[in-house]
């Protein structure tokens, strides 16, 4: 008897009461590689729906946005492993476009720059607040990057090295923080951000925004974590192109 073949990507869907969205996000998925929806106490029968549409589900009894993609994230077997919203505001047929300068060994940390569709796609709020984390970003890490996008892809070996340790709304800072204290090469592509389907948990209020801009303020007053290229990424080439659309950004770059 044969294992299966290890599918080359596994895309992590933190879920919560997702229903909605997830039969048009696992049709997007691309082929061959691997969903793993993790069902964060979903009750409108998320997961139940997940499994018949052929995604490895993952149940996540406790709650908060980091402990549901950690979750997926020890799931995964694959060498590169994406992480998704999933409730159809980003659409994961475009993963290959961020998973390609990592599957390259051009880049390490490839982030999505959510760019809305349509109005009402990305709360004003919600927008001030990663305006001001972006900000903040640069003065803790010297990076150039606009958005903390949840649309991401690394090497799974490397991620876990980061022992991440926020398992609430600061788990995305806490991974780019530390991959750049890790002196990562990290870059952002431009991805298009439509109007989610359902209720948004967090940034669709006032109230959940600041929740989760506290979680985050928090993982900003955290002392820097290992040294640049300290042993828990592998030793990678630079590109020999500049790479687009990704603009690349090297971590501890002092920002101009």
């Amino acid at each position: 008897m044969t294992n299966p073949p290890t599918p080359p990507v596994d895309v992590v869907l933190p879920c919560l009461d997702e229903a909605g969205a997830l039969p048009w996000v696992l049709e997007r998925i691309p082929s061959g590689w691997r969903a793993i929806v993790v069902d964060n106490g979903s009750t409108d029968g998320s997961a139940v729906l997940a499994a018949s549409l052929g995604a490895t589900v993952v149940r996540e009894p406790v709650r908060g946005f980091g402990a549901a993609c950690h979750a997926g994230l020890l799931a995964a077997t694959a060498d590169i492993v994406c992480f998704c919203d999933c409730d159809a505001s980003l659409d994961p047929a475009l993963l290959p476009s961020v998973v390609d300068p990592v599957l390259r060994g051009d880049l390490d940390l490839v982030l999505g720059r959510r760019r809305p569709t349509a109005r009402g796609a990305w709360p004003p709020h919600a927008r001030l607040a990663n305006l001001e984390l972006a900000r903040r970003i640069r003065r803790r890490t010297g990076l150039r990057l606009h958005d903390l996008g949840p649309m991401r892809a690394a090497r799974r070996t490397a991620l876990l090295g980061l022992e991440l340790a926020d398992r609430r709304s600061g788990y995305p800072l806490e991974m780019l923080v530390r991959a750049a204290d890790a002196g990562w090469r990290i870059a952002e592509t431009d991805v298009p951000y439509a109007p989610r389907t359902g209720r948004s948990k967090v940034t669709g209020t006032w109230r959940g925004t600041w929740h989760a801009v506290r979680d985050m303020s928090a993982v900003l007053r955290q002392p820097a974590v290992g040294t640049p290229m300290d042993g828990r990424i592998p030793a990678v080439t630079e590109p020999a192109q500049p790479v687009r659309p990704a603009q690349a950004v090297r971590a501890g770059q002092a920002a101009r």
